[in-house]
């Protein structure tokens, strides 16, 4: 026990000295594209007002979750509601890094790859944005530390904070449950509190399911969430789970209220430990 309990012990520490120094560095790094919605900026539009209902920009029927009074209930049907996209989706980059992770026990035992070996390698060195490496054993390095799943709760802690549990006229018209930003015209949602001179807006999905992928994919390989690949990686390197709340702490840059948004959706991870069952 007293060992577990240091294990663990030396893997916050090298977590919280991690997170520390990016701190220092780079508080503010890459908010662009995953920048949380300003604090209650469109989280309720009151359903009677017709003047500002949008039409939906999808066809998913989601459940009506703004006129479920019962808190335990609301949670329920809202994680019920997510958790399957999450699920499958997490299941798929899975089986992706399983495959990775056989292409580089194989190269370590024969220095060798085929032809279609090589060709999927370097699709996917390009899907998940990854630069200046040439040779194989950087990019399968590369490749697993990008190619891996993010812990279920803290999906979708992070999906009922960012989307008032589903009230969020972003969630509601664009199916955006994570404050994603876009920066095509008309790809998405224009908020209603946007500066003058920005032309960000929020985007917006067909399904469920792209915007979970897409969700997925950022954490992955935007360069904000480095410090956030780096725990996850050590955590696999000391045999330890991925646990949500460790990997909170590489979310700083997620939102322009850093530390207090980690601290947040830690809490969060805690008091909802029954609902992820």
């Amino acid at each position: 026990m007293n060992r577990m309990l240091m294990k663990k012990g030396s893997i916050l520490k090298s977590v919280f000295g991690v997170v520390f120094i990016y701190m220092l560095v780079k508080p503010l790094v890459d908010q662009d594209k995953y920048s949380a919605v300003t604090p209650d900026e469109d989280k309720s539009i009151g359903l009677d007002d017709k003047d500002l209902i949008e039409q939906p920009l999808h066809d998913v029927i989601l459940p009506r979750f703004s006129e479920i009074t019962d808190v335990k209930q609301k949670k329920t049907q809202f994680f019920n509601f997510l958790r399957p996209a999450i699920q499958k989706e997490n299941a798929r980059i899975a089986q992706l890094r399983e495959d990775i992770e056989s292409l580089s026990l194989k190269f370590d035992q024969t220095r060798t790859l085929s032809t279609a070996e090589t060709k999927l390698i370097n699709h996917l060195i390009k899907q998940y944005k990854i630069k200046n490496i040439s040779t194989n054993e950087e990019k399968l390095a590369a490749l697993l530390n990008r190619i891996d799943i993010v812990p279920t709760p803290l999906v979708l802690v992070q999906a009922a904070n960012e989307s008032a549990w589903g009230t969020s006229r972003f969630a509601r018209i664009g199916l955006n449950f994570f404050g994603i930003w876009c920066f095509k015209e008309g790809c998405g949602m224009v908020p209603k509190g946007r500066d003058v001179g920005l032309r960000h807006e929020v985007a917006a999905f067909s399904s469920v399911e792209n915007s979970v992928k897409h969700y997925l994919h950022n954490i992955n390989t935007n360069h904000a969430y480095h410090v956030f690949r780096i725990i996850r990686e050590q955590l696999h390197e000391q045999n330890q789970p991925l646990t949500a709340e460790i990997l909170a702490t590489g979310l700083l840059p997620y939102s322009e209220r850093g530390t207090d948004y980690v601290l947040e959706i830690s809490e969060m991870i805690r008091h909802n430990q029954k609902y992820f069952q």
